[in-house]
């Protein structure tokens, strides 16, 4: 290699790097990712703050404090000139390299892409299993939990093979030896049902149909009846989902999801807490099948507290303490409870017991995905008596 050949080069990847580096100074900061379904960092101010001068100064190390360093590389990464199409070439020269895993998520067989699933801390479990245990001694009601198993465990055989991940199975019976609540399994219909479409292929959650296996799990363990599946008509209301998985992985060859739905809206009443105060929700929200996050379709996303009344059922009235999963499990329960009242402990701060008494709530179920409840560090709400 001639001396001039290597200056060429240096000078072609210098121009490169600057060509790059003006075009992302010049182009517009953008507010939201679409594709990775986040908030992007904007460019961060320098505070007075930000300084952390100590005397002498010889003795102070760094004169900043890091965070405006740290937000302002943040910042960097996330408006680079063309990044969605940077984090797509890396997933795709992953794969061309022969790995089979970015960002944590698995390209598994059948076209799904599974996050990974490592095993919890056993500290954080045994804390939030305390939390629950004290809230069965002071509800007043009966209280059922349950955990619901993902893709990577009932979908394991579509994993790569040799593919790291805990056992999620284990962990459920681990947390059931150890609750004081009335315990029912939603591990055992889901398996059963293993080779239906029952999780999203670019998503976390479960599908209806997988949330339909879960209402059963539900309905046995209440001593109800569930409406058999074959009583519905299946309605598919997109077929352009690409979710949370999607986004996290970069991957950007795998088909689109369908959302469907099973439940025709009862014409029930919804109202919602997204902030402080109540508005006028809805079981099925439409317009939210425009945007990326697709899944906000059921009951309209995230919410400290969601309240779903049917007046044409005289039946009991059940509070759920859930993370989203319950979003698309609502529907089939408006067929059974007068009343549905869904609190997220992520957003919700007040006493549990004492809205179970206010609202006259009959039985109570803690219902979590196994991957949020073992990471969940909201659930010290419900040690208030």
């Amino acid at each position: 290699m001639t001396k001039k050949y290597c200056i060429f080069i240096t000078a072609l990847f210098c121009v490169f790097l600057g060509v790059l580096t003006t075009a992302t100074a010049l182009s517009p900061d953008r507010e939201t990712s679409e594709l990775e379904n986040r908030s992007l960092q904007q460019l961060p101010t320098l505070e007075a703050s930000d300084f952390k001068l100590a005397w002498p100064v010889e003795n102070s190390g760094d004169f900043f404090n890091g965070t405006f360093m740290s937000q302002f590389e943040t910042y960097c990464n996330d408006q680079f000139i063309l990044r969605d199409n940077w984090v797509a070439l890396k997933s795709t020269s992953e794969r061309l390299s022969g790995k089979q895993e970015n960002n944590g998520v698995y390209f598994c067989d059948k076209d799904t892409l599974i996050t990974r699933f490592d095993q919890p801390d056993q500290k954080r479990v045994d804390t939030n299993v305390g939390y629950v245990n004290q809230f069965v001694a002071n509800a007043g009601v009966p209280v059922y939990m349950s955990l619901i198993p993902g893709a990577v465990s009932i979908w394991a055989d579509r994993l790569p093979e040799g593919a790291p991940n805990a056992d999620q199975k284990a962990v459920i019976d681990g947390i059931q030896a150890s609750s004081d609540a009335i315990w029912y399994d939603s591990y055992q219909q889901l398996w059963d049902h293993r080779d239906q479409d029952i999780f999203y292929r670019t998503d976390h959650h479960w599908t209806s149909l997988g949330a339909y296996y879960g209402y059963v799990s539900l309905m046995n363990a209440l001593g109800m009846e569930p409406v058999p599946l074959d009583s519905y008509t299946k309605q598919t209301v997109s077929d352009s989902f690409y979710g949370t998985v999607f986004s996290t992985s970069g991957v950007r060859w795998v088909k689109p999801d369908d959302i469907d739905i099973y439940v025709p809206d009862p014409g029930v009443e919804v109202t919602s807490w997204f902030t402080g105060e109540p508005e006028e929700g809805a079981l099925y929200n439409w317009d939210r099948l425009d945007i990326k996050d697709k899944y906000t379709f059921f009951m309209g996303g995230n919410q400290s507290l969601g309240v779903i009344k049917n007046p044409n059922v005289d039946g009991p009235k059940i509070l759920l303490l859930r993370d989203s999963y319950t979003d698309s499990l609502v529907p089939f329960l408006t067929q059974h409870f007068s009343e549905i009242h869904l609190i997220d402990l992520r957003y919700y701060r007040y006493s549990i017991p004492q809205y179970i008494k206010d609202n006259d709530i009959d039985m109570a179920v803690v219902l979590y995905s196994v991957s949020n409840f073992v990471t969940d560090t909201n659930l010290f709400t419900l040690r208030q008596p």
